[in-house]
């Protein structure tokens, strides 16, 4: 039987990945590995975990984060700090394979029949599985389309709310920091970007996104990461991934086989 495995933010981390995926015997002949995004970046080893999961394409989804992003953008000289991780892949002979591949990725993964989604950060409190596909299927056409005029529009905090009538550079800036950036935001979908920690860190007016799903969502289930001071979380209908690898946690899985779904950890081990 085909085991599904969900694996949180790498970051660059790729010694963990491959001693999960031994952990779990991974085999490409019948398992199918899908990544919640952030593949780069902080973690030492970019360009490794990057060549890696590349290497399983076949077998392997994985949705944009925002510091794979940030990866893209750098690449287009978008951003003035020096990123050696970044500039490790830019050296690459394989550069070019490696970011077409990377800017192709979906923003967003459903399964209807088995009622599962992942993205990297979540969903706009208003969108239900249909909105949200089509919200994640603009912003990848944009990449695929025409990439420099959106990653030349993509950062910034505001609009700090999604309507389907802003002008198209706002909305797809807003739909890229709902999905890639988000943690908290308020019931009609306003986003707060300063607060960062876990349940208890929640600006006033404002929640975790989960808590404010769209009704829609109530028979799926949505794996997301990002969000490393919530850590490992399962809820109703929504599973954290995010056990802060890079900031010396766990790298985490949740193996889906059948009707049985457990998770497996491994000890990342940085400070």
């Amino acid at each position: 039987m085909e085991r599904r495995i969900f694996i949180g933010d790498l970051q660059g981390c790729c010694t963990p990945l491959e001693r999960l995926l031994e952990r779990l015997r991974f085999d490409p002949a019948c398992d199918r590995l899908l990544l919640a995004g952030d593949l780069v970046n902080r973690g030492g080893e970019s360009l490794a975990a990057l060549r890696l999961v590349h290497s399983l394409r076949e077998v392997t989804t994985t949705v944009l984060g925002n510091h794979d992003l940030h990866l893209l953008a750098y690449a287009r000289g978008l951003l003035g700090k020096p990123n050696a991780e970044f500039d490790e892949i830019l050296a690459d002979d394989r550069a070019g394979e490696l970011l077409n591949w990377l800017q192709h990725r979906p923003l967003m993964w459903f399964d209807e029949s088995a009622g599962l989604a992942m993205v990297h950060a979540g969903v706009d409190p208003r969108w239900g599985p249909v909105q949200a596909r089509e919200c994640a299927a603009e912003v990848e056409r944009a990449l695929a389309e025409s990439p420099d005029e959106f990653f030349a529009n993509m950062y910034g905090d505001e609009p700090d709310r999604w309507e389907p009538d802003l002008p198209e550079a706002e909305r797809l800036r807003t739909i890229t920091n709902v999905m890639t950036r988000m943690r908290f935001c308020s019931v009609d979908g306003r986003l707060d970007f300063a607060a960062k920690g876990g349940l208890e860190s929640a600006p006033p007016g404002f929640a975790p996104w989960f808590h404010h799903l769209h009704e829609d969502w109530r028979a799926w289930t949505l794996v997301f990461g990002h969000w490393s001071q919530l850590g490992l979380y399962e809820g109703s209908h929504a599973i954290c991934l995010d056990s802060g690898c890079v900031w010396g946690g766990l790298l985490t899985a949740l193996v889906i086989e059948g009707e049985e779904r457990y998770i497996e950890t491994v000890d990342c081990g940085r400070r």
